[in-house]
């Protein structure tokens, strides 16, 4: 497995979308240095576009190709959500963070980033959160 095989969460993929030059030049940064995310994130992008920025169908479809083309999409299974449960109760952390956390771990993946949840947190002797906004990680 490659040590730096990341996933990326919802909330730094929405850094694209904004006006914060720094934190959107950091989300460029590490879509450029490659990750995956999964359907879920794809659905969450959907909402927030569509509810929080009001944002047209069509530019929302274009977002969603665009992404789509830069970072190869994790399905949701059933295995999925399996390991989310257990995630959830193991971590006490919401089902939605879990289900994330799951299927960046069933894509094998070392590294999260996200600035949603711990910093520096290891799970399940895997996968390492990073919040890139931190100033510490990038």
């Amino acid at each position: 497995m490659p040590e730096d095989k990341a996933f990326i969460d919802t909330n730094i993929l929405l850094y694209l979308l904004s006006n914060d030059a720094d934190k959107a030049d950091r989300a460029e940064a590490i879509i450029r240095k490659g990750g995956l995310i999964s359907v879920q994130v794809l659905n969450e992008l959907t909402s927030v576009a569509r509810k929080k920025l009001a944002m047209p169908w069509k530019e929302i479809n274009e977002f969603l190709a665009l992404i789509r083309s830069l970072c190869p999409v994790e399905p949701l299974t059933i295995a999925t959500h399996d390991k989310g449960r257990s995630v959830s109760e193991r971590y006490g952390l919401n089902v939605y963070d879990a289900m994330i956390l799951s299927a960046a771990l069933l894509a094998e993946c070392r590294i999260l980033y996200t600035e949603d949840m711990q910093d520096g947190q290891l799970i399940d002797q895997q996968l390492r959160i990073r919040n890139p906004f931190s100033g510490l990680h990038l």
